[in-house]
């Protein structure tokens, strides 16, 4: 199982790296974070680094430590969060001695002298706790900055339980995790406080957005639009799930320009996603993906495919 084989790897070695992906969320954060924070609590005498860019929107969550090129030769690495390769945040991930993946996506690439992939999972979050809970007669400790960090990785990932990959498993996890005395108000203040200039972002998406027969939408956020509202191409990420309220939409896309691309955030609520994201440098979950385009012309050979997308999905119900 490979539960007993990443804790039998863990015991075994005195460093251990953490990565997790680039463009971080609260999950990729929360799971990374709060598997340091089950090691640490367990095994004081180890090592225990988090690898990667500092993203300051997550801050309120850890802060990355500086990782030297000589720590990786005898070291562990654990990548949590990462279907494929080219997504791991710090490519140092291959200079380690041993390497594990954890994550809940779809096995894009099967990286690792261990992986433990499980697509049924809400969020690597909750396979870390799952973890805690598989070896706490064994000496596992999960302290309370822990079951914040892990928490947040599950609210995050699910939508504040809202998205179909809540699981009964999920809110049992969860009522055990606020069981813990951290400050749940104050940390959903953190995750969900919106900026006066993202909310004004958002009341032009929602003046702005299009809806076909099918059932897609799609919002167009150049350059222009985020230097007049004054929002960065990481904030942008708070509103992507802001059209799945809308009566009508089955799937929406947000076409964000960055300097030299332009980053494709897809979502749904029933029609399979990833496929479409997978063809133009991006993959997912089968409702909740991202992508990258080249031109805004590839936003529109994205936008016909998902076009038909959601004309099959229609067509079969």
């Amino acid at each position: 199982m490979c539960i007993n084989q990443i804790f039998e790897k863990i015991k075994v070695y005195d460093t251990i790296i953490i990565h997790r992906h680039v463009r971080p969320d609260p999950d990729a954060y929360g799971s990374q974070a709060g598997l340091k924070e089950i090691i640490k609590a367990s095994f004081p005498e180890k090592t225990v680094l988090l690898a990667g860019k500092q993203e300051p929107t997550l801050g309120y969550l850890a802060d990355m430590d500086d990782v030297e090129d000589d720590t990786y030769h005898d070291a562990l690495v654990i990548v949590c969060d990462t279907a494929n390769e080219a997504r791991i945040c710090d490519q140092r991930y291959k200079q380690g001695k041993g390497l594990i993946k954890i994550d809940h996506h779809p096995n894009v690439d099967e990286y690792g002298d261990i992986q433990w992939v499980d697509t049924d999972a809400s969020s690597t979050s909750e396979l870390i706790y799952e973890f805690y809970l598989a070896k706490s007669d064994e000496g596992l400790t999960l302290p309370e900055n822990g079951a914040r960090l892990l928490y947040a990785g599950i609210v995050g990932d699910t939508g504040r339980f809202l998205f179909p990959s809540t699981t009964t498993k999920t809110l049992k996890y969860a009522a055990d995790l606020v069981k813990y005395p951290f400050d749940r108000p104050a940390l959903y203040n953190l995750m969900y406080n919106t900026k006066l200039p993202v909310s004004r972002l958002k009341g032009y998406i929602l003046q702005n957005f299009t809806v076909t027969e099918s059932g897609l939408s799609t919002v167009r956020i150049s350059k222009e639009i985020l230097d007049r509202f004054h929002v960065t191409v990481v904030e942008t990420s708070q509103l992507v799930g802001m059209l799945g309220d809308v009566e009508g939409i089955l799937a929406w896309a947000f076409f964000v320009e960055e300097d030299e691309i332009i980053r494709v955030r897809l979502r749904s609520k029933g029609p399979i996603v990833n496929k479409v994201a997978a063809n133009h440098n991006g993959g997912g979950h089968p409702m909740a993906s991202g992508a990258t385009a080249y031109s805004w012309e590839e936003t529109e050979v994205i936008t016909e495919e998902l076009e038909e997308v959601c004309k099959a999905y229609k067509n079969s119900q």
